[in-house]
């Protein structure tokens, strides 16, 4: 392998054995490992202010790692301006996510709060639109004006929308469907409302 210069950090080789020891079996490391300082956290606060008209995505209890990837990938696909989850009931940021996110983890800033309600709260009181994605909700996605300061609001895989959590939507809204099965994978979901948003930007 041709390098431009030094390396600037120590190398230590090691068998693929000691890999799995340190990064657990079921990981795929490639027979490499690098360790890296954490990314920075934003303040939830600072993230929608920077929001510039672009979407945020919040969260309501999404625990799968691979899902929370996929959105984070969609996100950096259609613009989104960050990702809002709970500190708990949501999965680490750790390598499972990394690799299902395909690099967006490093793009899309992720607030973490404590109390959903309340970020949801401070959102709407800062011009947010809130839209909660249910399968049956009275809006049609594709109806609304996501031109604004819009949070798009996904539940979990199993349970969807806890109850105070749809209570402080501001609407409710459905995807489309026509065909034999009614509802999206939670990642599938947020790509399709990622990009239903985008559309509405332009227009």
């Amino acid at each position: 392998m041709e390098t431009t210069g030094p390396l600037r950090h120590s190398v230590e080789r090691v068998s693929p054995r000691d890999l799995d020891r340190l990064l657990g079996e079921d990981t795929v490391h490639q027979g490499a490992a690098l360790e890296a300082e954490p990314l920075p956290e934003p303040t939830f606060e600072a993230l929608a202010a920077n929001a510039a008209g672009q979407p945020v995505i919040v969260l309501d209890q999404v625990t799968d790692p691979h899902n929370v990837g996929a959105i984070l990938r969609s996100a950096a696909v259609f613009g989104a301006a960050g990702l809002v989850m709970t500190r708990r009931h949501s999965p680490p940021l750790n390598g499972v996510l990394a690799k299902s996110a395909s690099g967006a983890l490093e793009l899309i800033p992720i607030a973490l709060v404590q109390n959903l309600a309340a970020a949801l709260d401070e959102l709407k009181s800062a011009g947010f639109t809130l839209v909660g994605l249910d399968g049956e909700g009275e809006a049609q996605l594709e109806d609304l004006d996501l031109s604004g300061p819009t949070a798009l609001i996904m539940g979990s895989e199993g349970k969807g929308l806890r109850d105070l959590t749809r209570k402080s939507c501001d609407v409710l809204a459905r995807i489309t469907s026509e065909g034999p099965i009614a509802s999206l994978n939670v990642s599938n979901a947020a790509a399709v409302a990622l990009h239903t948003a985008a559309m509405s930007r332009r227009k």
